[in-house]
């Protein structure tokens, strides 16, 4: 029973992902910023997908995050990783961005580091 309810919803956040990956696309001038949240750390990276490769990433499992934000999945760390990869876009002169949600719904933390990376400049 538990292996058919994990396979459906690998199956169910294939599907999602597909789907949303047929619409973003990122390029070197507006990246795709993709958002991966694990049972406890968030994941934040803007890929470049028509040279295949990461301009700028950030998560809450860096030290330095960590140091500064002992919780690393709350909205308050959110905020601040939204914060912290807009400040290392902004380095490489990078101003537009495309935003990738991946599987989760865009509300919650997700809409709070979405709006973390605009009021730090990024225009998406």
């Amino acid at each position: 029973m538990l292996k058919e309810v994990s396979r459906v919803k690998k199956q169910r956040e294939q599907r999602i992902r597909k789907r949303l990956r047929l619409r973003i696309s990122g390029t070197a001038e507006r990246p795709r910023v993709h958002v991966f949240k694990s049972n406890r750390y968030v994941y934040v990276q803007a890929v470049d997908d028509a040279a295949g490769r990461i301009l700028a990433a950030a998560a809450t499992l860096e030290k330095t995050f960590k140091e500064k934000n002992p919780k690393t999945k709350n909205r308050d760390a959110c905020r601040e990783l939204g914060a912290l990869l807009a400040e290392r876009l902004k380095a490489k002169q990078v101003a537009g961005v495309v935003f990738d949600r991946g599987v989760s719904p865009y509300h919650g933390r997700i809409k709070v580091l979405a709006e973390a990376m605009r009021q730090a400049g990024l225009v998406f």
